[in-house]
């Protein structure tokens, strides 16, 4: 697929975010691909992977585009989403059809600068998209400026600078919809098909659902902890 077809097919559709971590039962690529696997056969239009290892299987077993990402923590900066130059080769290399890196306000590792790491990308990966995460309106308006393809609201509520909601953003959605030419993907704290619908109805793209489908131990703990709560008020 070419830029406008990989868009075009992720329009007004669900992206499943498959991450697992070290440590928890369903980590590994050949599980996050079957977990991958089992969200196209629900009707996602496309993957948010972790990783190279996951993202190249799951790029093999699906066939849908893939949002690449790479966790990695720096003591030197808070940013952790595909933070450098070598993360993003990474999961540029395993095939991702677009790369989220984050795109916020802070200090990057190294003292790396914003500008350069798109102007790098730009040269070595021409045919990959930029996703930049973001957490207000402000840092979407300068990755517009910056020249990233698609600006998504990951972030929001995760920077010291931005509200904390309990469910999606859908005021930042808004935003961004309506100030930028960029297609806006809505990510974060989307628990319900209903959450997603207001997203796309708040002008989002496409939506990115993670957790409250692929995550079945903050599933369960979600259940386990409204039983609890049920038991004691009686």
């Amino acid at each position: 697929m070419n830029d406008n077809a990989i868009l075009a097919s992720l329009r007004g559709g669900l992206i499943v975010s498959c991450q697992a971590y070290a440590g928890e039962v369903l980590f590994g690529a050949d599980v996050m691909s079957r977990m991958a696997l089992a969200a196209k056969e629900g009707g996602a239009v496309g993957i948010r992977a972790n990783s190279p290892q996951d993202i190249a299987e799951i790029k093999a077993r699906t066939a849908l585009p893939v949002i690449g990402i790479w966790k990695e923590r720096y003591a030197d900066s808070s940013i952790y989403i595909t933070p450098t130059m070598r993360e993003i080769a990474s999961v540029c290399d395993a095939g991702s059809d677009i790369v989220a890196i984050d795109a916020t306000d802070r200090p990057r590792p190294g003292g790396a600068l914003l500008p350069a790491l798109i102007a790098e990308t730009r040269t070595r990966y021409p045919e990959v998209l930029l996703m930049a995460d973001v957490s207000t309106l402000k840092e979407g308006l300068e990755a517009e400026r910056l020249g990233f393809d698609i600006v998504s609201t990951t972030l929001s509520g995760y920077t010291p600078y931005s509200p904390v909601h309990d469910g999606p953003d859908l005021a930042l959605v808004g935003e961004l919809a309506k100030a930028l030419r960029l297609p806006v993907f809505a990510e974060g704290r989307i628990s319900t098909p209903e959450q997603a619908a207001a997203c796309l109805r708040s002008g989002a793209y496409a939506v990115v659902v993670g957790s409250a489908i692929t995550r079945p131990e903050l599933i369960t703990k979600r259940f386990v902890d409204r039983i609890v709560r049920s038991a004691i008020s009686g």
